[in-house]
């Protein structure tokens, strides 16, 4: 199997399937494929699986399939948020944790595990609640941003971390330390930064620390979202 990432800016992922490959995709990816693939809703590993994934990485509830049943082919997938495509190699100590709705497609040797979180966590990060999802096995996994997707080597050993806007990761090594907080220091206690980041519109950061590798994103979606919703609303 090969995956190719073509295309300047909003590019696809070319997938090459030899006979008896396949590759998971999030519903609705296929953009084009040969007449040797096969499409195949499933609800991959199970009901609690589906529902998991659905809740931790905004996946839909049904995943496709597409498999090399006839011969070998070629396939295009594109992912709903225009931006770029990032690949990445998981196996062995090297797996990633996913924000919301960044998985395109993966090998099927790569499964995204639900994990729970910390509830400073859950109630303050867009990562999925009190579930994040964590990548198994060894493979490769595609995951899209929007718009432009950079991967940052951290090295953040020294007591500093590396900050980073929630709604701009994409990705991370799951071997990194992170914790979420507000964008600025306050001390007026946790409930009192909640009621002071909803009145004033201060997001949410990650902080990382450690040696890994971060995949981000150029664009914040819920800040993008916020202003379309923003301008229909005074149009309305």
């Amino acid at each position: 199997m090969k995956l190719d990432i073509v295309g300047q800016s909003d590019n696809f992922l070319y997938v090459t399937l030899e006979r008896g490959e396949e590759i998971s995709c999030e519903s609705g990816a296929m953009a084009m494929m040969e007449g040797n693939l096969d499409l195949v809703g499933e609800m991959k590993g199970g009901f609690f699986s589906a529902l998991g994934r659905k809740l931790t990485n905004g996946e839909s509830f049904f995943t496709q399939t597409i498999r090399a049943t006839r011969g070998g082919g070629e396939a295009l997938l594109s992912p709903v948020i225009p931006g770029d495509i990032h690949v990445l190699e998981c196996g062995g100590p090297r797996q990633y944790y996913l924000n919301d709705g960044v998985f395109l497609a993966s090998e099927k040797t790569v499964d995204v595990k639900v994990r729970t979180q910390s509830i400073g966590r859950a109630l303050l990060g867009g990562t999925g609640g009190f579930f994040v999802g964590q990548t198994e096995g060894r493979g490769k996994l595609a995951v899209s941003g929007f718009g432009t997707v950079l991967e940052m080597d951290i090295d953040a050993t020294h007591g500093n971390p590396v900050t980073i806007d929630n709604s701009q990761v994409v990705a991370w090594d799951a071997g990194l330390s992170f914790d979420i907080a507000m964008s600025t220091n306050r001390s007026s206690g946790f409930l009192g930064s909640l009621v002071n980041s909803a009145v004033s519109g201060e997001g949410v950061v990650c902080k990382f620390s450690g040696q890994g590798k971060v995949v981000i994103c150029s664009r914040n979606r819920d800040a993008y979202f916020g202003y379309l919703t923003s301008k229909i609303g005074s149009k309305g």
